[in-house]
């Protein structure tokens, strides 16, 4: 018996429409990454990128637990003496809630050069109505009864 790897001509990629406003943040970026990473494919291959295409939507009414919305800070640094940068997620929620689920999500990736790859698949709205209806993508229910 020989054990079977996957080529890149033999991956197919399903669409799936994700609610941010079901789970927290963090549950939702390891739901999020699993599905880009392909994991729950039989045909899972480490070196090779078989996941699939995520769209998620209602990234305005992000969920989140405790006192993250103050207490949780993303910092920056302008790579300039004093440059250093801070924002509350609340404050980073209010002028673009999409890049708080693409970091989070972006972190739960595998550091390796599929990275980029795989975020390109990786497409948040902060309403509930996005343009990929002619994809027709499969909704994916996050809540813990699927």
């Amino acid at each position: 018996m020989k054990t079977y790897s996957a080529k890149p001509s033999e991956v197919t990629r399903n669409w799936y429409v994700v609610d941010a406003s079901e789970v927290p943040l963090g549950r939702l970026a390891t739901q999020v990454a699993s599905l880009l990473t392909g994991k729950g494919k039989p045909m899972f291959t480490h070196h090779i990128d078989c996941g699939d295409h995520v769209i998620v939507i209602n990234s305005d009414s992000l969920v989140v637990t405790g006192n993250k919305l103050e207490d949780k800070i993303y910092y920056h640094h302008s790579h300039y003496p004093g440059g250093l940068k801070e924002m509350q997620l609340k404050d980073k929620i209010a002028k673009d809630s999409t890049e708080v689920i693409v970091k989070a999500v972006r972190g739960m990736l595998p550091v390796n050069k599929l990275r980029p790859e795989r975020l390109i698949r990786l497409r948040v709205y902060p309403g509930t109505e996005h343009n990929h209806e002619a994809q027709k993508p499969k909704v994916f229910s996050l809540k813990e009864g699927k």
